[in-house]
């Protein structure tokens, strides 16, 4: 059978929304106006109703129904799950357009200095024409280590600017985590094994000696990244092309997807590590250098009551981490999610209160990260935390783009790479939910 997605769905299933059906997204350099947004926002919450009602028809047919729920109503449940996917990325879609600031008004501003601008038009030459004089001769006399042609020459700054929002839009562990930028290739990060040494005194006694800290270090070395967005004479040629976005869009969702992966998975060969790469033990053992995990009770399932295996995730997780906690899960387990009720009958999961806004789960914000696993036996599909304070992102300075005309004949090849790692800083600010007996 053919699902389909997004408001068309909707309008097929369900015929109270008839005439609600969302707004196409407009082409990639429109811009939508506040009434799409508004338009676009009731739709996904009259959508978000209509799965409540559907929701507690399942509920009330396993209660009452011989052998469970009818199975049109299950179909009809993720039915509109997929649409509310669908209508969220849409909604996000236009936010996101509406919110994203123009090249042209940096390259207008007075505040770039005269060498910025010198740079942007070298570099604009070397990637139109694959003339690099100027480019040599800036970068010679900044002293430039590491940029040749034989290894591509460094993006101007705004350039650089403009592909890191990007990614600190679209990718979602860079979007919650820490980012430091460092000019060398390892970051070096030391803490106190046995916290501070202190203690108390009264104000005429004696301070006696403390104990001498203990002292380890946490390593983040940068792995190197990469694209090769194609283009064609055409394109290069075509003066209203602006070459700084086109890069930073060309190369943007490909570093996304790359990162997102290794920051939640990444086992740390060439690649960052991620969070889920690190050893987990149950919450009651926990210890320094292991991420703590709560478990449902049941194997690749919620157990009896899972809205009480999220509320000993959420107080697993130590005050002050909790003020700027997140969970992080994939959409089909937030599809999940979705369906669970507290005891007062209300559900756990809440659409977004504002269009720009992210669901809640228990009143924390959702990061919605696919490569995070589904629901399985004895998988965390489920992880809270202060990724502010847990998960640090590594970016060396410095982005660098390589023209090759010669290996794509008629394209040119734009060999774009940039340096970044990542790991866990603080292993009591992240808990995993794990769905194991």
């Amino acid at each position: 059978m053919k699902i389909e997605t997004g408001a068309r769905a909707l309008h097929a299933i369900l015929p109270p929304l008839a005439g609600r059906v969302a707004p196409e997204l407009k082409s990639l350099d429109g811009v939508p106006t506040s009434a799409e947004v508004v338009a676009a926002f009731d739709d996904f919450m009259a959508s978000f109703e209509a799965f409540k009602a559907a929701n507690d028809q399942r509920i009330a047919e396993i209660e009452t129904r011989v052998g469970g729920p009818d199975s049109l109503t299950v179909d009809r449940i993720e039915r509109i799950n997929q649409a509310l996917d669908e209508q969220k990325r849409r909604l996000d879609g236009f936010v996101s357009k509406a919110r994203r600031p123009g090249l042209a008004g940096r390259d207008a501003d007075p505040r770039f200095s005269l060498a910025g601008r010198e740079h942007k038009a070298a570099f604009e030459t070397y990637v139109r024409r694959g003339i690099d004089h100027g480019l040599r001769t800036l970068e010679e006399k900044a002293l430039s280590v590491g940029s040749s042609p034989d290894g591509g020459y460094l993006v101007p700054d705004e350039t650089e600017r403009e592909i890191s929002r990007r990614l600190a839009a679209i990718s979602p562990i860079r979007a919650i985590a820490s980012v430091r930028q460092v000019s060398g290739s390892v970051y070096k990060k030391p803490f106190s094994v046995e916290g501070p040494a202190v203690g108390w005194v009264g104000e005429t006694e004696v301070r006696p000696e403390t104990a001498a800290p203990t002292l380890a270090e946490l390593q983040f070395p940068t792995m190197e990244l990469y694209a090769m967005p194609a283009a064609t004479g055409t394109l290069l040629d075509d003066a209203a092309i602006n070459i700084d976005e086109w890069i930073a869009a060309e190369v943007d969702v490909a570093f996304a997807e790359q990162e997102g992966a290794a920051f939640v998975a990444g086992d740390g060969n060439n690649k960052p590590r991620g969070f889920l790469d690190y050893p987990t033990i149950a919450e009651s053992g926990w210890s320094w250098g292991n991420l703590g995990f709560v478990a449902t009770g049941t194997s690749g399932a919620f157990g009896p009551d899972g809205s009480d295996t999220l509320v000993d995730l959420v107080y697993a997780l130590k005050a002050g981490y909790r003020q700027n906690a997140s969970f992080v899960m994939s959409r089909r387990t937030q599809a999940e999610i979705r369906k669970l009720k507290d005891a007062d009958g209300n559900y756990l999961w809440q659409p977004p209160a504002l269009a720009g806004a992210g669901a809640t789960l228990m009143n924390f914000p959702v990061v919605e990260a696919e490569d995070m696993p589904d629901i399985a036996a004895g998988t965390p599909s489920i992880a809270f935390g202060d990724f502010q304070r847990g998960y640090l992102v590594v970016d060396r300075l410095g982005v660098r783009v390589l023209r090759d005309p010669y290996s794509a004949k008629p394209y040119v090849l734009f060999y774009t790479t940039k340096r970044v790692g990542g790991g866990v800083q603080d292993f009591d600010a992240i808990k995993l939910l794990k769905f194991a007996a």
